[in-house]
């Protein structure tokens, strides 16, 4: 049976640094999206304590992830759950700092020029008229497990996400490729590169992309095991042979054989590996009445980690910019 997602407690005196130095840099520089802001995190948690630093070590289990926890979340104070990420303003903006510290202390926050506005942070939350579809917004239909981003090769390495409110504890689902048993003729199979991953419908533009898609490897070989690249919902299988849809079909499996379950509790950030881990969400029943579940999002980019086949740098990644704080 798949064990439950490892925890990393954070005491009570770290969880107060990393929010003091959230709130003094959001006093500093006025909101959370501020390029000054974006630039002073690395200075900033050069400050941080060595607590704080061992709790966010690299992920270090064949699980591919862990839970942050220890942090606290004031429900009256966030505010209702907003209806679209567009309308969340600076609700929450205190979370979206320290999102970025703990993203900066793994890595370099990463950005996307046609999601949300270029944003470091994302707000997932139910939408109205988005409940089937396969992005953040829906939730009526199971978002199907997948890596973040999959259809880019500047994908993050580690996809992050803060719990803001989950009064219904609705779970994100979670399977590492590691703990698969797939066999290797199945592996073999995977590591050619057949079809291709197209943009999600939260790339609207990128889905107007007029070059040709290129066929991407499903798994790849690297020194620490097996690493993956998958989103079944916008990969287009039927164009695929006999034995690769085969062996395609058997990953399906195999991930859903070792998926867990991790109901997040306001405060908790969850650190996955989007190397190893295919991450998804159950259904559930959006009231719309501001108690909604809603979660924040980062992605993290950690340099010279061979987790990605060499191809990749000739993709033209359907014309869509990867953003880092840095350069902002």
């Amino acid at each position: 049976m798949p064990t439950p997602a490892p925890v990393r407690p954070l005491d009570p005196t770290a969880a107060h640094e990393l929010t003091t130095l959230a709130a003094k840099l959001l006093a500093d520089h006025g909101c959370a999206t501020s390029p000054e802001l974006l630039a002073a995190l690395p200075e900033a948690c050069a400050r941080l304590g060595e607590d704080i630093r061992d709790a966010l070590r690299p992920v270090d289990t064949a699980d591919g992830l862990f839970v942050l926890r220890g942090l606290r979340v004031d429900d009256t104070e966030l505010g209702p759950t907003p209806g679209h990420w567009s309308t969340v303003a600076e609700a929450g903006a205190l979370w979206d700092v320290v999102l970025l510290l703990v993203s900066t202390l793994m890595g370099t926050p990463i950005a996307w020029d046609g999601q949300q506005d270029g944003r470091f942070v994302h707000n997932i939350v139910p939408s109205p008229g988005h409940e089937s579809e396969q992005t953040g917004a829906s939730s009526s239909v199971l978002l199907t497990p997948h890596t973040e981003d999959a259809f880019h090769p500047g994908r993050a390495h580690l996809l992050l996400l803060s719990c803001m409110r989950n009064h219904d504890d609705i779970a994100t689902t979670a399977a590492s490729i590691r703990l698969t048993g797939l066999a290797d003729e199945d592996v073999e199979q995977l590591k050619r590169a057949v079809v291709p991953i197209l943009p999600d419908d939260a790339y609207e533009q990128a889905q107007r992309f007029a070059g040709r898609p290129a066929p991407v490897p499903t798994l790849f070989d690297t020194p620490e095991g097996l690493t993956l690249r998958f989103d079944p919902a916008y990969t287009p299988t039927q164009d695929a042979d006999e034995a690769w849809r085969a062996a395609y079909g058997r990953l399906e499996e195999e991930l859903a054989r070792v998926s867990v379950a991790v109901s997040l509790e306001p405060g908790d950030v969850l650190v996955v590996d989007n190397d190893i881990v295919v991450h998804g969400r159950v259904p559930f029943r959006a009231r719309y009445d501001g108690t909604d579940r809603w979660l924040k999002r980062a992605s993290v980019r950690v340099e010279g980690r061979p987790t990605r086949p060499p191809a990749e740098h000739d993709e033209h990644g359907y014309g869509q910019a990867a953003l880092t704080a840095w350069t902002v």
